[in-house]
């Protein structure tokens, strides 16, 4: 079985030193930020629990074979269409989609596709009456469909620019 790794060691040292060095010289605050912290915390455990779960489901019922066909590096058109599906109806903050990200590169999704993913995210479905209300449907179309370009003109530069090994 392969050994955890945990990669923030070093991170988290330097976090609770700081902790510790603030509650010496500000009591006060140090209460607050600790407030603050566990609230933040209790707010991401959800999303945490939601993408070890999403994590999970995919690495059962998605073998490497078969996600390398989608989204590897012979993905193509098909590649390109699902990077940008997922990012129109992804939701939620972007961190929470990074874990999912890196496990799915793990098994070959090239790193345009991700890039891809990303700038799609922009266009967000359930906003879009609201922009239509605002500033008009051929203004929303035309904005979302250049988002939607860029998209795929993101994912080529960033394919260009890191080349993988093969």
């Amino acid at each position: 079985m392969k050994k955890l790794e945990f990669k923030g060691v070093k991170f988290l040292v330097f976090v609770i030193a700081l902790l510790i060095l603030l509650s010496i010289f500000d009591p006060e605050n140090i209460s607050k930020i600790l407030d603050k912290a566990s609230t933040m915390l209790y707010k991401l455990v959800p999303i945490f629990v939601l993408v070890i779960t999403l994590t999970a489901l995919i690495n059962y019922f998605l073998k490497p074979k078969k996600i390398m066909k989608y989204f590897g590096k012979e993905s193509g058109v098909k590649g390109i269409l699902y990077a940008l599906v997922g990012g129109v109806i992804s939701h939620g903050p972007m961190y929470a989609w990074y874990p999912m990200l890196d496990d799915l590169r793990k098994h070959g999704l090239k790193f345009g596709l991700i890039a891809s993913f990303m700038y799609a995210r922009a266009v967000k479905i359930p906003l879009l009456p609201f922009m239509v209300g605002l500033f008009g449907l051929p203004f929303t179309v035309i904005v979302n469909v250049y988002i939607l370009l860029f998209a795929i003109l993101q994912g080529y530069i960033i394919d260009m620019l890191i080349k993988e090994e093969k």
